[in-house]
Formats: structure tokens, C-alpha cells, sequence
């Protein structure tokens, strides 16, 4: 038994490095499908990323969710504020990577665990432990730095860190699976993103299956279609491990997507990188780094607790002989 468990957290440890790492790599997908603008391919992602999900939901038949799901209103609004957030989220980043701001679009999702820190605070009435308000008021003294670098407030960054936020809190209220979020999500925004690529041909600036001036073709559709499906896979591969392996390790995980992001715009795209962003991304590296010890050490202060309390062997007693 402990050899099969041993074995199902390496699997676990494998989906969620390849949720994350998918996620990381986007900055690299974007570019692929300029000229379209980042209206275009928008809708394209929310009308394929529907079909992606539902080819997923019919090959699992996991349809069992749906009927209570239209029963209660309440998480019904919650997951179209949801589906508005995250759609936000996307639009802004699908035009920051393909306007030369990969760095930045990393910074949102680096500083993204202080602002759910913030959220916790101050909309579900969380207190926090003293190294937690450590981190939260280094990564403030971050913005600032960062702002100054900038020469603005870096919007990019801070309008990616609070939708998502906000998504992960209106997704925690609603209690559906990844994927099954995913579908009702999808379901919300694809009339509204079907009906915008309908005006986009009708207009002639559609880019799905047209060819203007050599840009476009069907290999650049097939690409726009495979927006949906990369916007799935991840999913599936985060709830695979999510039942696999305790959540502090996919919090560990979840870095490595804006790693990615940050050395893709670095390395790859040779964003600029004055000492003044440096210091900035310093002091947000810093902050997550209190924030993860913080966390480990209380895991290990939990696990050392439920330990004590936990009810203790009777010693065995001496068989009596007659």
C-alpha cells in the first residue's frame, strides 16, 4: 500500500509539473497566431475551449454535475462573474504577451498568492500570522519600486494578479472541479464569443479560416482551434494532481509557471531589465519566500499537533498463565 502511494504522489508530482509548465510555456503559443488581434483570439479561445471541454465531458460521460448545478441560482451568478473575471484575465494577457510584455504578465502571477493573501483578509476575515503580514507589506513596498520603474502603476501585472484572485475566490465559493468550471465557464461566454467572431467575419476582420495578404490560412485556423484544447489539457492535468498530492506542494508548484514566463520574456524575447526592475522582482522573491516557509512551517507545526492528539496505543498487557 505505502508503494502504491509512493507511486500515485510521483504521478501526482508529474500532472502537476505539466499543468504548471503548460501554463509557464503560453507566452510562446500567443505569438503564433499574430496578426490576429487579441479580440480575435479571445473569442476563438472561449468558442474552442467549449468544444475542447465537452469532447472531455462526453468521452468521460461526466455530465451528473450539470442538473443540480441549474438548481441553485446562487453558484449559477457566482460562475458568471466567474467566467467574466477570468475572461478579463485572458484578454489582458493575450494582448501583453503579443505587445512585448511577458515579463510584466509574469510579475502578475508571481505577486498573485499576496493579493489572495490580501483577499483572504479583507473579504473573508482571515487573520494573519506575522510573517504572512511581513510578506504582503514587502510585496506592497514591490509595487512601489516597480511603479517608479515603470514610470506607471505596472497595470498589467496588477490587473492579472486581481482577477485571478478574484477568480480563485469565486471559484473556492462555487466548489466545482476544474473542468466541470471550465464547461459551465465556457458555456457562459460562448454565446457572447460566438456572436462577436459572427460580427468579426461579417465585418471582414475575422481571421478564422480567411487568407489577407498570405496571413492567414487554414494551418493558422487549426492554430486559433487549438487555443481551446491547451486551454483544457492543463486542467486535466491539474486535477489530476490535485487528488494526488497535498496542496502544499502544488502552492510549490504553482511558482513555476511564472519562472517560465519570466525567463521566456527574458531570454526569449529580450524584454529590458533595468537594476530597478531587478529590485523590484527582488523584493516579490522575497516575499514568497517568507510566504513559503511560512506555510511549510505550518504544515509541519499541524502535523506535529494532530500527532500529539492523536489517541495512543494501550500497552500491550503480560498474557496470564494458570
Amino acid at each position: 500500500m505505502a508503494e502504491t502511494d509512493q507511486q500515485d504522489n510521483g504521478r501526482g508530482l508529474w500532472y502537476g509539473a505539466a499543468a504548471y509548465g503548460i501554463w509557464g510555456l503560453f507566452p510562446l503559443f500567443w505569438p503564433l497566431l499574430e496578426p490576429s488581434p487579441a479580440d480575435d483570439i479571445l473569442a476563438n479561445r472561449m468558442v474552442w475551449s467549449l468544444v475542447a471541454v465537452l469532447l472531455m465531458l462526453i468521452a468521460q460521460r461526466h455530465w451528473g454535475w450539470i442538473r443540480p448545478l441549474l438548481r441553485q441560482p446562487r453558484r449559477l451568478a457566482m460562475l458568471a462573474a466567474a467566467a467574466t473575471v477570468i475572461s478579463v484575465n485572458w484578454a489582458v494577457y493575450i494582448w501583453a504577451v503579443n505587445a512585448g510584455h511577458v515579463v510584466e504578465t509574469s510579475l502578475g502571477y508571481f505577486i498573485n498568492p499576496l493579493v489572495t493573501i490580501a483577499f483572504g483578509v479583507l473579504v473573508l476575515k482571515e487573520r494573519l500570522r506575522r510573517v504572512q503580514w511581513t510578506a504582503v507589506g514587502i510585496g506592497a513596498a514591490a509595487v512601489a519600486v516597480l511603479t517608479v520603474a515603470y514610470g506607471q502603476l505596472p497595470w498589467i501585472a496588477l490587473t492579472l494578479a486581481l482577477s485571478f484572485a478574484t477568480y480563485g475566490l469565486l471559484k473556492k465559493q462555487v466548489g466545482l472541479s476544474g473542468l466541470e468550471s471550465l464547461a459551465a465557464e465556457s458555456a457562459f461566454m460562448f454565446p457572447f464569443a460566438l456572436g462577436y467572431l459572427v460580427y468579426l467575419q461579417a465585418s471582414g476582420r475575422g481571421t478564422f479560416g480567411h487568407t489577407v495578404a498570405g496571413s492567414y490560412g487554414w494551418g493558422h485556423s487549426g492554430l486559433l482551434m487549438l487555443s481551446g484544447v491547451i486551454t483544457a489539457i492543463p486542467l486535466l492535468f491539474f486535477g489530476a494532481a490535485a487528488v494526488r498530492v497535498p496542496l502544499t506542494v502544488l502552492g510549490l508548484l504553482q511558482y513555476l509557471a511564472p519562472v517560465f514566463q519570466f525567463l521566456i520574456g527574458v531570454a526569449v524575447f529580450h524584454e529590458s531589465m533595468p537594476p530597478a526592475r531587478w529590485a523590484g522582482f527582488g523584493l516579490v522573491w522575497v516575499a514568497l519566500a517568507l510566504l513559503t516557509w511560512d506555510a511549510l512551517r505550518q504544515v509541519r507545526a499541524d502535523r506535529a499537533a494532530r500527532a500529539a492528539a492523536a489517541p495512543k496505543p494501550e500497552p500491550a498487557r503480560p498474557a496470564v498463565t494458570r
